[in-house]
């Protein structure tokens, strides 16, 4: 055959290919575009009507008025627009229960009073910020008929304790939402999960990390729909945000004075040398009142031994002990406590504006909230290592309660969150501190916060950490 026929020959073949080609990916594309309109003429009818905003607020008094002011902001925004009145509800006010904070047992009552009015459900944090046009815009993108599951991806940099070390070969593979942006999930999603959590034991009874474990439990080991990443959900402000965040350190004024904290440092003989030594070359200097409660007394520190032997495990006998000494005339009389480990990192100045937004006249436990057994009607507690901020009349309402440890080795966080479960007093969130390393939790998430504390030594340099995140270059006064 000629070159000249060869070529004929080629190019009348590809003329073939071509035509079958372009019929199967005009047939292809007809489809996808079909499919587009499809699902574009299905929602561009949502209107504000078609969403329930949930608020995650938190029933003490500070947040639940921060909660209250945003919903006014969102409905004030929405009677401007004239576009139809969603739903805004908050949280601690959909049941007594307060282990509703958890997500999960409020699900069942979100569908049952809203699942038939709502096509989406879309949960923020009280200091989220909202702006209703570019929120319905983003959900028209998607069929509300389907499951879906929206948010800001966070990741995992390597395998973490506080997330069971899931997904260890390759953390990064798995995101979870940021809170502070906001998250959707579509009715359908809403109602299957629902369904689910009336008749299915959770693997864990401890909620840690919630933003993660409702995205486990979600995702339901690949049966359920992965995060669906949403640019426009944002924390720092941008263009086309339907959502930006303030801060979680909010400003309510002048931070509260050091004679107002009293810190309680829980340790013992065996890490007098390195931990106690920690302590005293990074944060010891700005606390005014301070004391190391130990199994043994040592003068060169000091410390002193409350009569408590120490135990390998949970520590509420010491705990307990030292809420008795807090309000006794043996030390200087505080409004605030707080207990910590010997090797918690802490920074006492953010911490100190943070409690100005308290009253400590009110029952406050104040750190990083746990839950055990909430599906169950379980309890929250402030995890302990952290730290544990009470107000004085939190210590009074309990010790005055008769509320005590089983054992002297019992987990003292646990029990005092059992405790103040049972004297109704909220355990309050603020997720500034933490009970682990910085390199535990997602480093986009904690870059953008003014963390108050973190936990542990392991594989760490704790004066670095403590240099690098949670000292202030220019402090902001000297109370």
């Amino acid at each position: 055959m000629s070159r000249h026929n060869a070529v004929n020959g080629c190019k009348l073949v590809a003329v073939v290919l071509l035509w079958f080609g372009s019929s199967a990916a005009d047939k292809h594309t007809s489809r996808a575009h079909a499919a587009e309109h499809q699902e574009h003429t299905a929602h561009s009818s949502v209107g504000l009507e078609d969403v329930a905003l949930v608020i995650q607020s938190q029933r003490n008094s500070y947040h639940a008025h921060r909660a209250g002011q945003r919903k006014e902001e969102i409905l004030q925004q929405a009677a401007q627009l004239r576009q139809g009145v969603p739903v805004v509800l908050l949280l601690h006010e959909l049941s007594e229960y307060e282990g509703d904070w958890s997500i999960l047992p409020v699900l069942p009552h979100l569908y049952a009073n809203y699942g038939q009015s709502a096509s989406w459900f879309f949960f923020i944090e009280e200091e989220t910020r909202v702006t209703l046009p570019a929120l319905l815009q983003v959900l028209r993108r998607y069929q509300a008929q389907k499951e879906w599951f929206l948010g800001k991806h966070l990741h995992d940099n390597e395998a973490s304790i506080i997330h069971h070390y899931a997904f260890s070969e390759d953390p990064g593979s798995f995101s979870y939402p940021d809170p502070a942006a906001g998250w959707a999930l579509s009715t359908p999603l809403l109602q299957r999960l629902a369904e689910r959590i009336q008749y299915e034991h959770l693997k864990s009874d401890f909620t840690i990390d919630l933003k993660h474990e409702i995205a486990l439990y979600i995702w339901e080991e690949g049966a359920g729909p992965k995060l669906t990443a949403v640019p426009e959900f944002c924390t720092e402000r941008r263009e086309n945000c339907a959502t930006t965040f303030t801060t979680y350190l909010p400003n309510c004024g002048d931070p509260v004075s050091k004679k107002d904290v009293f810190v309680a440092v829980k340790t013992c003989q065996n890490f007098h040398s390195d931990r106690v030594s920690v302590v005293k070359a990074t944060w010891e200097k700005d606390a005014e009142f301070l004391e190391f409660y130990s199994d043994v007394t040592d003068a060169s520190i000091p410390t002193i031994s409350l009569g408590v032997p120490n135990t390998e495990r949970g520590h509420c006998g010491k705990t307990f002990a030292i809420l008795r000494r807090f309000l006794s005339k043996a030390v200087p009389k505080a409004d605030w406590l707080l207990i910590v480990d010997d090797d918690t990192l802490i920074s006492l100045p953010r911490l100190r504006r943070l409690l100005r937004c308290y009253d400590p006249k009110d029952a406050v436990s104040l750190g990083e909230r746990y839950g055990y057994g909430l599906i169950q009607n379980g309890y929250s507690y402030t995890t302990g290592g952290g730290g544990i901020v009470l107000s004085r009349a939190a210590v009074s309402r309990l010790v005055s309660s008769g509320c005590s440890c089983y054992s002297d080795e019992a987990p003292d966080d646990m029990v005092l969150g059992r405790c103040f479960t049972s004297l109704g007093v909220p355990i309050t969130h603020s997720p500034l501190f933490h009970q682990a390393r910085p390199d535990d939790y997602s480093e986009t998430l904690i870059s953008l916060q003014q963390a108050i504390s973190f936990h542990k030594h392991w594989n760490i340099d704790p004066v670095a950490v403590y240099k690098h995140w949670l000292q202030d270059t220019h402090p902001r006064d000297e109370l």
